[in-house]
Order: C-alpha cells, then structure tokens, then sequence
C-alpha cells in the first residue's frame, strides 16, 4: 500500500495558503517520491501474515500409521502438515526439497531425555525423568492441603526457561532423528535458533511409588480414597436433581493426583522392573480402572497377560539383559522377546534408550544417539516393523499427551519429519534432513559431524538407477554416490 504523509501534506498546504516562508515548513515536508513509498510497517506486517510452504517431494513416506505411499509428496503450510499424496495443489515459488530415491518418516520422540539436550553443555546431567508425586516426607503428607501435583504451566515455564536454541547437543540429536524430547513431563520440539512453540505438550504423566511396602500401601489408600469420593460425588449429583439440601462431598484430604487419573484427565506412571511389582501395579489398575503406564519393565514379559488386561503401556530399553534367578520358581529375569511378548499381549510399547544422555565417549550405542537401535534389538526380538517405529514416534507421543500433534505423518499434524537415505531402524542409515515445525533444522551436509560421511549427491537421487544387461558404459545417469545407500543396503531388519 502507498500513503501519503499526513503531516507533510497539512504543512505544506500551510506554506502555501498562509504565505509562509518557504524556510519554515522545508525541513518537515518529505519529497513526493518518499511520500509514495511503501510504509516499512505495514510491509512487515503483510511478510508475517506471509504463509510459508515447505514441499518435500517424490520420497517414500512411512507414516506411522501402518501406510507407505511410494514416491508421493508432502506439503506443510506455516509448520503443519497440508496435504500428502501425489496430485495436489501448491504455490509455484514453495520451497522444496528433492527426497527421490530417500524416505519420510514422523520425528522420533525420546521420552526421558537429560536436561542437557537442550540446555547445552553446562545444564545439569541429572535427566530429571519424573517428579513423584509419593513423596517420602511423611510431614507434607500429614497436612491435607498439601497438594503435590505441579501444574502444567509450572513444569513447561520451569523447562523453558532452560531452553538453549543453539546447543551443540541439540544438533546432534536431530542427526539422530529425535525432533521432540521429554523433559520433566513437557515434550519440548527441537528448534534451531528460536525458543517459539517448542512446548507441545505438559504434565501428562503423573508418577506414583510402588518399590516398598510403605508405597504400596499408601499409593492403595490414595486411589481407593479418590475412588470413593467420586462414588459419593456421584450420588451427590444425583441426589441434588431433587433434594435441593443435599450436602455436596468435601475433596479435602483427597490425593489430587489419584483423581486426575481415575477421571481420565492424566496418567499414572510407575517405576518397577520386578515380577511382584509388575503383577501387583497390573492388578491395581483393574481394580481401580485405569492404565498405568510403566518404566522399567524388565520382567514384563513373565506377566505380560496381566499386564494386558490392565490396558497398560511399558517403556523398556530392548537390550537390557539381567540373568534370572535359577532357584526360582517362577520365571524371571530379562528377555529379548519382552517387547514383542507384551505387543502380542495387547500392551503399546514404547522404546527408550538405556542412557537417557547423548555421549560421545563409553560404550558407543548405549545413549540416545542410538535410540533407533533400541527399537532394531525389538524387532530382533520378534517385534513388527511397525510396532517398533511407531515405539519411538506415536507411542511416547501419545504418553506425554501430544499424539494430536506428533507421533505421525499425517494432514494437520505438525510437519515434523525425517527424511534418511534408507530404513530408520537399521544401524547404516542417516538421517539426511530434520524438519521441525515445517522448517529444515538439520541439513547432514551443512553439519560438522556427519557431512564428510557418504555425502549427498543433491540434485540426484541417492538410490543408483539399476542397469539392465546389455548397457554399457556412460548410462544409468542420475546414480547416487553408490556407497551402500540402496534400499537393498537398508533393509536390514
């Protein structure tokens, strides 16, 4: 839009109509061609109302939902996923990225991350996985007004502020494919250079004790305590329609977080790796008609229909192996098969990494650079392919409550995606570009770590055109580097 300064013009109307000198109204009144000009102002505004496009074209895209479209495109508009398929409208000037002969799949979510991820090298190591909500100081306790839920705003204004958009560790977690991180229950995206919209999701998990007789019997008393005043809130409510006197419960001395989970508003995450502890966590959540979710899990497998007749979610790491006690009874110890045992048992499984750190150093493949690894040794285990992508994507996502943003490839979902030179479970893959929120956080090749490492050809596809017999020299043009990036090299598992 052009303007034309209101200022100027009334004082140079005044020059001429009062008989002004010319001197007196020279300095303020602009020239007719800067009068004209576009205002700075509103041009800004018009760019920010600007919607911006990214289209990833011609890979084959792994939703995570169980659906492979070869070769089809994916539009986001302003962060969120448009359209995906192959015949689809969009602005000729978009950006785009060239993903023939790669694939597309949704942004892994590491659940328990350090808070050194994305506070940088001087945040504490300390991962802070969860607060709990059991606390052993039995003086809060013994105070009814003691209310040891942190709200939701708390927790993500508590993480935000930690919030490093330039980390060196973030880098490197996006090279490994992880786009969303959880950190003190917030799922936190993985920015670069902004701190805008990085919180998805906040305080969906709720963790309760159950590793000692004490815990036991006081997490028993608080669901059972929770559950019985919803019985009488009930009645109240019905009593009320014609009883106008009827007292309303009182909710003082209420475990506030036993009822958050009984109402179905948040989850109950409980730490046990033990038989006795799985079987007993399994069957209270029967009685009291909830699904826990639980970290740990090593034994799950022993009681795997228990656990899922409970409904319940188990984090595991796949790889963990500990020796069962060969004068029990019962069975016990660590199995590969934990992870496909409890899938088939009708448990959701979510797979994280035994270091809940990125480190560069001790035993390569044991932090969470190596997170798809975690979900490979599953399926090792007999888990399904898809099981186990969707053990790192929707699984997590759905457990911090943000599977309606993340998690899959799908339209109106944030446009979070992975694009890798082959299968993201298998160990020679690379992850090629990360896009979070609809921008391009990671480019391997503008990167220092894994730049010089089979670099991309771009403007080619990565997969080599197959020759048919009789060609000679010079065809196939268009090949890739030709160092094991075919999907034949990828298909490991």
């Amino acid at each position: 839009m052009k303007r034309i300064e209101l200022r100027s013009v009334c004082l140079a109307a005044a020059a001429l109509g009062w008989g002004l000198s010319t001197a007196a109204v020279a300095a303020p009144v602009l020239p007719l061609a800067l009068m004209l000009q576009p205002d700075d102002h509103e041009e800004a505004e018009e760019d920010e109302d600007a919607d911006e496009y990214l289209l990833l074209e011609g890979g084959d895209i792994y939703t995570g939902t169980g659906s492979v479209l070869r070769g089809a495109h994916l539009l986001s508009k302003n962060g969120v996923i448009e359209a995906i398929g192959y015949d689809f409208w969009y602005p000729e000037d978009v950006e785009r990225i060239d993903c023939r002969g790669m694939r597309l799949y949704p942004g892994m979510v590491a659940l328990s991350a350090t808070s050194r991820i994305t506070g940088g090298l001087l945040a504490p190591e300390d991962p802070d996985l969860f607060l709990d909500v059991n606390a052993d100081d039995d003086e809060d306790w013994e105070d009814e007004d003691f209310d040891p839920a942190p709200t939701a705003a708390e927790l993500a204004a508590e993480t935000l502020d930690s919030f490093d958009p330039f980390s060196e560790y973030l880098v490197l977690a996006l090279a490994a494919g992880i786009t969303t991180v959880d950190q003190g229950g917030s799922a936190i995206k993985l920015k670069r250079h902004e701190i805008k919209g990085t919180i998805t999701a906040s305080g969906n998990l709720l963790s309760f004790s159950w590793t000692s007789p004490d815990a036991r019997r006081r997490t028993r008393g608080d669901f059972a305590a929770a559950a019985q005043y919803l019985r009488d809130l009930a009645d109240y409510e019905a009593e009320k329609r014609s009883n106008k006197d009827a007292e309303e419960p009182s909710s003082r001395g209420i475990n506030s977080s036993a009822l958050a989970v009984l109402r179905n508003e948040r989850m109950a995450r409980f730490s046990a790796s033990e038989r006795g502890d799985l079987l007993g966590i399994a069957r209270l959540a029967q009685e009291f008609g909830f699904r826990p979710v639980i970290q740990g899990g090593r034994e799950a497998w022993t009681v795997a229909d228990e656990l899922g007749r409970a409904g319940a979610t188990v984090i595991l790491v796949p790889r963990e192996r500990r020796w069962g006690d060969p004068l029990r009874v019962a069975e016990d110890g660590s199995s590969i098969e934990n992870a496909a045992i409890l899938h088939a048992a009708g448990c959701q499984v979510a797979v994280q990494a035994s270091s809940s750190s990125i480190d560069l150093g001790g035993i390569a493949g044991r932090d969470l650079i190596a997170l798809n690894l975690e979900a490979g040794f599953a399926i090792r285990g007999g888990l399904s392919n898809e099981a186990a992508l969707q053990a790192i994507t929707i699984v997590p996502a759905r457990l911090m409550g943000a599977d309606h943003r993340i998690g899959s490839l799908e339209v109106g979902k944030d446009a979070d995606v992975l694009i890798t030179d082959g299968d993201l479970l298998h160990y020679e893959t690379f992850v090629q570009y990360a896009v979070v929120a609809g921008n391009v956080a990671y480019d391997k090749q503008d990167e220092l770590y894994y730049a010089h490492i089979r670099p991309r050809n771009d403007g080619a596809p990565l997969i080599p055109a197959v020759e048919s017999e009789g060609e000679g020299e010079g065809e196939g043009e268009g090949e890739g580097d030709g160092e094991g990036d075919s999907d034949e090299s990828a298909e490991g598992n």
